[in-house]
């Protein structure tokens, strides 16, 4: 099968293209780094020529609302409306596990995305995921503030992002697609301990505070909003076994 992968040079997404290619199947990557901008459309349609299936796997810095939203919903739209007119068959799309039960821009965005996917030309796949075991590092680095790193009170169920890639892989190529599913890893973590066990891993001597997000959203994800139900489909590695094993890709230094 030909899949495209938007984001194919981000976190999920390059080990999406590895799982595809491991199992077979034609997959291409939609970033700028091949010369396709999802966001503006440039190079997109020459991209998608031969594509079966598209994977959404695009992300963005900014936490803000408005600019969050511009952002998932548009490039949901472009890779709509040129899939379609390159024949494309379908859509999957990753979100997150309950990102509409935190009242936080982000993952209103996510919601907002999921939305404009599903009143789109194709049919849709919403492959939902808990947080990456990676994001422990991606918050640290952007946090940290010399011995001294913040990280938010959250309870979650975290995964792999390569367990990710390759669920969404699946989806991608199974003859029977689900119109949505749900993906978490084994345990449930708090965050500043995954943060504090990371840096642990990788000897900076940093301490990590902990801090509640503003508004509702602090009680939110403290009270567990952001965790998937009983049933759901859990992949491994522990966080614990991530960090032993394939774990962050670079150290914080001292």
């Amino acid at each position: 099968m030909h899949v495209a992968v938007a984001g194919g040079t981000g976190t999920a997404g390059r080990y999406t293209l590895g799982a595809l290619a491991a199992a077979g199947h034609e997959a291409v990557s939609l970033s700028r780094r091949e010369g396709v901008d999802v966001v503006t459309g440039a190079g997109l349609a020459s991209a998608l020529a031969g594509a079966e299936v598209i994977v959404d796997a695009t992300n963005t810095a900014t936490r803000k609302r408005p600019a969050a939203t511009a952002f998932f919903t548009g490039v949901t739209r472009q890779l709509q409306e040129l899939g379609r007119q390159a024949g494309v068959r379908r859509l999957v799309l990753l979100s997150i596990v309950g990102a509409e039960r935190v009242p936080y821009g982000y993952y209103q965005a996510k919601v907002a995305q999921e939305e404009a996917a599903l009143q789109g030309l194709l049919p849709v796949s919403i492959v939902r995921a808990t947080q990456f075991h990676e994001l422990a590092g991606q918050l640290v680095r952007r946090a940290r503030f010399g011995p001294v790193a913040l990280a938010p009170r959250m309870v979650v169920q975290p995964i792999a992002a390569k367990a990710v890639g390759e669920m969404l892989a699946e989806v991608a190529t199974a003859a029977d697609p689900p119109e949505r599913a749900e993906v978490a890893g084994p345990e449930r973590e708090y965050f500043p301990d995954m943060a504090q066990a990371l840096l642990h891993r990788l000897g900076a001597r940093v301490m990590v505070l902990p801090f509640s997000l503003r508004g509702d959203a602090g009680p939110a994800v403290q009270g567990g909003a952001l965790l998937p139900a009983e049933e759901v489909d859990k992949r491994g590695p522990t966080f614990a076994e991530w960090l032993e094993g394939d774990g962050p890709e670079a150290p914080f230094g001292s």
